[in-house]
């Protein structure tokens, strides 16, 4: 398994170190589950939701296809985790289509 490239921009709001080692470890987990990950793309950002105002948003760039997917939540941590679960759907789902295909 290879490291994951990961890039980390913000919107509205400041990251910190300790948020993208946060990310950068639960996207490098997702390596777990492929090795044709070739890079990520996240976007930290703060919405105008009154509660559930911490936006995570992950693009995923795999070769033939790239996977997306965001999430809000009251922290960037638990957006985080709502994100990373629905992409790890998305690559079990792809990963099922292509083996049964």
């Amino acid at each position: 398994m290879s490291e994951i490239k990961t890039t980390i921009r913000t919107v509205h709001t400041e990251s910190n170190q300790k948020l993208e080692e946060f990310i950068t470890g639960r996207i490098q987990k997702l390596g777990k589950l492929t090795d044709n990950i070739i890079e990520s793309e996240v976007f930290v950002k703060q919405n105008n939701h009154p509660v559930e105002n911490k936006e995570v948003e992950i693009k995923l760039i795999i070769p033939g296809y790239d996977l997306f997917a965001a999430k809000s939540a009251k922290t960037f941590e638990e957006a985080t985790d709502l994100v990373v679960e629905a992409l790890r759907r998305q690559l079990r789902k792809r990963k099922d289509k292509v083996w049964n295909a």
